[in-house]
């Protein structure tokens, strides 16, 4: 253990057996959090947990498709079942981008993306609230995304939901003030598993992606991220609620170059 943040504070983190949310778990579990490591992936969530019970911290883990209301309701009941209690709620899980034009794009391509970035996040949401009211202490932190925020070309279902996340943690965060309650979003630059797979199939435009941002590179999950999300699970951010911050080494500032080959218009 690094410091003690954390201590006796129980995380739940969805999509945390890679990128992001791994990356927040390590941080969690280095600052005293119970983690209870939540992902689709059972080999790698497995992982995850084993690595942090390794560094001394309690964890575990639990298969979760998020798409699924049951399994993302009973992820907190399992929280609090494990560890005692659940103060701390990280919504990571994602739905990946479909990369093609907006024209082609149907209903149900923009349903799902929904049903990943908003819906997931208001039934874990609303399953957290009455053990965190009963507590008068809590802490939502969302992974939101700069696709929407900068209106990447490609993605529209993704921009579309991860947006309208933003929306819901903003009207959480004013109604759950009173419970001592915080609901914040992060929107970050890093190097995760969805970069990792755009690299793989276009490196030139992520080479390029990377080196535009000011800071010259993409963040690295545990360091970059992770401690900001750190601070936001914390203690010292008890007066922080509603807001975006961008983890992004400052590619919101004008913008980072994002034009993927989308092949020819239909």
């Amino acid at each position: 253990m690094t410091d003690a943040l954390l201590a006796g504070r129980a995380a739940v983190i969805t999509g945390s057996g890679d990128g992001i949310g791994e990356g927040i778990a390590r941080r969690f579990a280095a600052a005293g959090a119970a983690v209870l490591v939540v992902d689709i992936n059972v080999e790698k969530g497995e992982a995850v947990a084993a690595s942090l019970r390794d560094m001394g911290a309690r964890a575990a883990f639990r298969r979760c498709d998020v798409r699924n209301r049951e399994q993302i309701v009973s992820i907190v009941g399992a929280c609090v079942e494990e560890f005692g209690s659940i103060d701390i709620l990280v919504n990571n899980a994602y739905r990946g981008e479909n990369m093609t034009r907006i024209e082609t794009k149907s209903d149900d391509i923009f349903a799902e993306s929904l049903e990943f970035n908003l819906y997931a996040v208001k039934w874990s949401m609303e399953a957290a609230f009455p053990h965190m009211r009963q507590r008068g202490w809590g802490r939502v932190i969302n992974i939101g995304s700069l696709n929407g925020v900068n209106a990447h070309i490609g993605t529209a279902e993704y921009n579309v939901g991860k947006e309208a996340l933003r929306a819901y943690t903003r009207s959480a965060a004013r109604e759950w003030a009173q419970h001592g309650i915080c609901a914040n979003i992060i929107c970050p630059a890093a190097a995760s598993a969805s970069f990792r797979h755009f690299a793989e199939l276009q490196p030139e435009q992520a080479s390029q992606a990377a080196a535009a941002n000011p800071m010259g590179r993409m963040g690295d999950p545990e360091k970059d991220i992770g401690g900001v999300a750190l601070f936001l699970a914390s203690e010292d951010a008890r007066y922080v609620t509603g807001n975006t911050l961008f983890v992004d080494g400052g590619a919101h500032i004008n913008g980072v170059a994002w034009a993927p080959d989308l092949g020819p218009e239909q």
